[in-house]
């Protein structure tokens, strides 16, 4: 190509940019009704997402909020406060809580709203539908201290339904402290979580199997194929775009183990071995110890490898022809 022609494709370039200006402009004033419910969405995540990233920077320095002044006033330390954390007697718990605890709310917690859509599409009968829908996801909008206070009346030692129910069918013989046993913490603390969050994740299911044309499970039946076949082979496959975007970001909050829910169930301090996950023990040797520098340090380093595996879940998903970007 000569040099001719490239200075000719440029210039007409240059002059097609008003253009698109004025193009880009027209179509947001003709969405003005639409752009007026994104922008207060976008402004809301700028200031209060965006605008506070610059406290990432105490993670390298001796931030001490007592002395007042300006934020750059105080010494830099550099990659001190990581090294503490990696170095901390509790490091090796706390990560072992957080992956263990996410990997069970993932492996169990994610395909239960899955499985809840697909056996509500099978139901025929509208007003009975309607009903466990509206029961299953109900428990969403109730706070983590309402259902936290109801697992412990559950499971209360007096007049605890969950240790009378045993008693009544023999299974115990006196009534068991669950809230005090390490080795059934998880199991509650996931039973917890499936519970509160199974009906509302299962709505993004169903509106996604509604797509599904019916002339694909037509014609499967004509064929013999059961509703077992026709779930694998037809729904399943159709709605496989939202469960992959699902399950990325999913992946990408692997470290977020919990917060609320492990804060309110694990008050006694003997199952501290089994539910200090890293949002708590931010919260408790960070927080809570006037520790801001070191805080912000153990949140970045989980807000890094949350990162990290949110892109490595997205290349993966890639080959698959769905991902996010």
């Amino acid at each position: 190509m000569s040099q001719a022609t490239t200075e000719q494709q440029y210039a007409g370039e240059r002059q097609l940019e008003p253009q698109r200006k004025k193009n880009l402009i027209q179509r947001l004033l003709k969405q003005w009704d639409i752009q007026l419910m994104v922008w207060p969405g976008i402004l809301l995540i700028f200031v209060f997402a965006y605008i506070p990233m610059y406290g990432v920077l105490t993670g390298f320095m001796d931030y001490n909020i007592f002395t007042g002044g300006r934020i750059w006033d105080n010494p830099w330390v550099g990659w001190k406060h990581f090294q503490m954390f990696f170095d901390a007697p509790e490091f090796y718990n706390v990560m072992r809580n957080t992956i263990a605890i996410s990997f069970l709310k993932f492996i169990i917690g994610f395909p239960a709203p899955i499985i809840l859509a697909l056996m509500l599409n099978e139901v025929r009968h509208m007003f009975f539908k309607r009903i466990v829908q509206t029961i299953t996801y109900l428990p969403h909008f109730l706070s983590w201290v309402i259902v936290a206070g109801l697992f412990m009346s559950m499971l209360a030692t007096e007049n605890g339904s969950v240790n009378m129910l045993l008693e009544k069918i023999g299974a115990i013989d006196e009534p068991v402290n669950f809230l005090s046993m390490s080795e059934y913490f998880w199991s509650i603390l996931i039973s917890a979580n499936v519970w509160k969050e199974i009906g509302f994740g299962s709505i993004v299911y169903l509106a996604a199997i509604s797509g599904v044309d019916p002339h694909l499970y037509e014609a499967a039946d004509i064929d013999g194929a059961s509703k077992f076949k026709q779930i694998y082979l037809i729904t399943i496959p159709t709605i496989m775009p939202v469960i992959v975007i699902f399950m990325i970001l999913s992946i990408g909050n692997l470290l977020s183990a919990g917060f609320e829910d492990i804060l309110l169930l694990a008050t006694n301090p003997v199952l501290r071995p089994v539910s200090d996950v890293i949002d708590t023990y931010v919260y408790r040797v960070g927080l809570s110890n006037y520790r801001y520098s070191y805080a912000t340090a153990v949140g970045l380093f989980k807000a890094v490898v949350s990162i990290g595996m949110l892109a490595i879940a997205n290349y993966l998903a890639r080959k698959s022809g769905n991902s996010l970007w």
